[in-house]
């Protein structure tokens, strides 16, 4: 039974990510940005800072709207 709600639980996470993940051909904009985002972020350089806003690598900016 465990099992089961386990593999459940797995499937469900699953398919929330992958309810926007399908419409993207890829996550990382190029092999930069995805050695970056696997650990480069732990020593970013100028140069790092430069590229990832000349190729947008954090997606377009989203205001913030507080509640009325």
């Amino acid at each position: 039974m465990k099992k089961i709600l386990f593999i459940l639980i797995i499937a469900f996470f699953l398919a929330g990510c992958t309810a926007e993940w399908y419409k993207h051909d890829t996550i990382y904009k190029d092999s930069d940005h995805m050695f970056f985002s696997w650990g480069g972020y732990n020593n970013p350089t100028p140069e790092k800072l430069q590229k990832s806003e000349s190729q947008g690598w954090w997606g377009q900016e989203i205001p913030y709207i507080p509640a009325e």
